[in-house]
């Protein structure tokens, strides 16, 4: 029995796989079982910042794990600590809570809204505006935060207290009221569909935040730690969220997330209101520190953004390829026709992994791709569209 037909057999069908089972990796190629080579510019959808098995990246954890691989959370962890203040460092943030994932980094931030507002307001001062086409993760309440309708099934009761507003300040404060607690934003909508917000949206809503003592949370899961060309994408946008969350790519390729607030929440969370039996782990912390060390340089940044620009010019191109969006390497590219699914499957079989984000194609390639893989991946995208 094959790697498919294992998966098929004992593996519960959640994802629409691509017809490829991945071996091994180096850079910005992935191998599969039979040694077919692949150019790999979805990097696990913004996980592999620099690319499979980095040689720094694979050293840190690899001597980690052969140290110590877990404790509890009852006992220091020097790996993390470090992590924490290289971040509060180098951001305006303050405290930082350690979790697995998007998901949970975002649970840990809408329990710091309400309890912040619990504390200052008592009860009933619970409600998070969230914007239409948001993606914020797949746990109950995650899914109640998200602004799209067809993850609202299946799974009922929702978590309570979220309310969804188009992407303009009028939408925002028609349903501002003694209720909202706080505003749930991702500054570019990744899953939605690679939507870039107006940055004159965005200053709106920290002001409208300021003047009402909402809590404003930027969802940086996808965009933070480089993607947009800045360590995170708010800086892009002139604010400082009162709490922002990031995942996928701050790890290199190991499950972390977290959340940070600034110092006006830091001491909201108490022991018992919060917590993860994984979080923190040193082994990942491990290869987060040198994700960190290793991005967060200004020159590394600055070539992400003349990689972005890059990337778009070459893209635009393209015979098919109606419009791309990006912001640094953070790309959505819509077709003038044809199915974008049914293009990234083809583009598979010609030696190119790209995933999709609704209606576009959507590529997340690695941090450190060099100009030729990029041009080596407009001429594969070409090609398959040109196929038809």
């Amino acid at each position: 029995m094959n790697t498919k037909q294992q998966d098929k057999k004992y593996i519960m069908n959640t994802y629409g796989r691509y017809d490829v089972a991945l071996k091994s990796g180096k850079g910005c190629y992935a191998f599969d079982e039979d040694g077919k080579r692949y150019l790999d510019v979805s990097s696990g959808i913004g996980v592999n910042s620099l690319g499979y098995c980095d040689d720094g990246w694979v050293e840190a954890v690899t001597k980690q794990a052969a140290s110590i691989q877990h404790m509890s959370n009852y006992f220091y962890c020097p790996q993390a600590s470090a992590l924490a203040e290289k971040l509060c460092t180098l951001t305006p943030f303050s405290k930082v809570c350690f979790s697995n994932s998007g998901a949970e980094a975002n649970e840990c931030a809408i329990k710091i809204a309400r309890k912040y507002s619990y504390d200052k307001y008592g009860d009933g001062r619970n409600e998070i505006i969230t914007l239409e086409n948001s993606f914020h993760g797949r746990t109950v309440t995650t899914l109640s935060a998200t602004g799209q309708d067809i993850f609202h099934n299946y799974f009922f009761p929702f978590t309570e207290g979220f309310k969804y507003a188009q992407p303009d300040i009028d939408s925002v404060k028609s349903l501002l009221s003694g209720k909202t607690c706080a505003i749930l934003i991702e500054l570019v909508q990744g899953e939605g569909g690679v939507n870039i917000l107006d940055k004159d949206f965005v200053l709106e809503i920290r002001k409208l935040c300021d003047e009402n003592d909402l809590v404003l949370i930027a969802d940086e899961v996808q965009t933070g730690v480089g993607r947009t060309g800045r360590l995170f994408c708010c800086d892009n946008f002139g604010i400082t969220p009162d709490l922002i969350t990031c995942a996928k790519g701050l790890g290199g390729g190991l499950p972390i997330g977290l959340c940070m607030c600034t110092e006006k929440l830091s001491d909201v969370m108490q022991p018992s209101t919060h917590g993860s039996t994984f979080a923190a782990n040193p082994v990942v912390c491990a290869g987060a520190n040198y994700i960190i060390d290793t991005i967060s340089d200004e020159s590394f940044l600055d070539e992400v953004n003349k990689k972005g620009a890059y990337l778009r010019e070459k893209l635009l191109s393209v015979k098919g390829v109606k419009s791309v969006r990006n912001l640094g390497l953070m790309v959505g590219i819509e077709l003038e026709s044809g199915d974008a699914h049914d293009i990234a499957a083809k583009c598979v079989k010609n030696g190119l992994l790209i995933i999709t984000a609704k209606n576009l194609l959507r590529m997340l390639p690695p941090l450190n791709i060099t100009y030729s893989e990029l041009d080596e991946a407009v001429e594969i995208l070409n090609k398959t569209i040109q196929e038809g």
